[in-house]
Formats: C-alpha cells, structure tokens, sequence
C-alpha cells in the first residue's frame, strides 16, 4: 500500500500561511503556521531562515501583488500622489502587517526598488539631499499610519456630552472607518505635497 503523500510545502505557502495568522491574530508563530500547514515545525526550516526572513517575505509579497504605478509623464506632484497612494494601498490589505514590518531593515530588493522611485520624485521635485531622507521617513509615516487607521474602532474620540466642544464639531459625521481613513490620508497627502513644493530648491 502507498504511503500517504505529504502536504506540498513552499515558501509560497508558508507566507500565506503567516499573512493569514496575521490577519486574524495581529502575529504568527512557527508551531501556529505548522498546524496551519498540516507538517511539522521542523519542515518550516527547510525553506524559511527565522522569523525576520518570514516577515521581509511577507513584506515582498506585498509589493508583488500590484502593478506598480506609471509615473514617467507625469509632474513630481502628481507622480509623488501616485506613489504615496500606492504606497498606502499595498499595506491597506493587511494592516496588522504593518507593526512587524517596522521592526526589522527594509532589504526585498521589490520594496527597496520603489523606495528608489520615490526618492527620484523627491529629487525631481528640487528637495535638498538632506532633506529627501526626512521626507521619505514622512512617508512611511503617513502611508504606513494610514493603513493602520483602518484598524481603528467605529468611534475613536468619545468626549462627554457638553464638554470639549470644538472636538466634538471636528469627528461628527465622520463617516465609516474606510471613509474617515480616506479623508485623513488624503488631507496628509496634500500637505506632504505642499510641504514638499516649499521646501523644493527654486
């Protein structure tokens, strides 16, 4: 009698079985993705280093599912909206994702890639060399702080009845969670731009 066929294991599938405990869960573990899997956690480490090679994994599969954005025709501006929005995107899926990713040093050369392009619009837009880290830092916390947004509850300010007016004026009629996320990173994105645009070398 044949022996029973072992479950087909891949890095494909452990990083989708690692993006789905996150998901769920906000984390993942090795035994946890060994039971996901149906093999045993010894079998993970024929194709996976750690868990820091895990999470960079994940953060590649990210930035490989989308087309990237066609900037090349475009004004910085307009290029610097599509790339942050983009940027947004790829994290809006999986925000749970998002407090892993910020732990370890970028190194997927997909992700590095569109750091680049990111830099050649700020270099295009006329920012000084030092300020382009800083703006890129300014990126990633707003695209990165917006997807987490989408993990926020239905109600995030709660000021009691007839006190702190001016707040409550600011989050009535708010909207839905996707709404509200929506409206914040499209404001921040304005202001990135127009910060940008007065800083840029003349």
């Amino acid at each position: 009698m044949p022996r029973p066929h072992s479950p087909l294991l891949s890095v494909d599938a452990i990083v989708t079985a690692a993006m789905t405990l996150v998901d769920e869960a906000g984390d993942f573990s090795f035994p946890k993705m060994a039971r996901r899997l149906g093999v045993s956690q010894s079998a993970l480490y024929n194709h996976i280093d750690n868990r820091e090679h895990i999470v960079e994994l994940m953060r590649g599969r990210l930035f490989a599912v989308q087309v990237p954005p066609r900037i090349e025709n475009l004004s910085w501006a307009d290029a610097l909206r599509a790339l942050v929005r983009a940027y947004r995107d790829r994290f809006a899926a999986h925000p749970r994702l998002v407090p892993l990713l910020i732990t370890q040093t970028v190194q997927d050369l997909g992700v590095v890639g569109f750091y680049e392009e990111i830099a050649v619009t700020l270099e295009s837009a006329g920012l000084e060399q030092g300020q382009i880290g800083p703006a890129i830092a300014t990126i990633d916390y707003l695209a990165l702080g917006a997807a987490l947004d989408l993990t926020a509850p239905d109600v995030v300010w709660s000021p009691p009845e007839g006190q702190f007016p001016a707040l409550h004026r600011a989050v009535a009629n708010s909207g839905s969670v996707e709404e509200r996320a929506e409206a914040a990173f499209v404001f921040g994105l304005e202001l990135l731009v127009a910060g940008v645009h007065a800083k840029a070398i003349t």
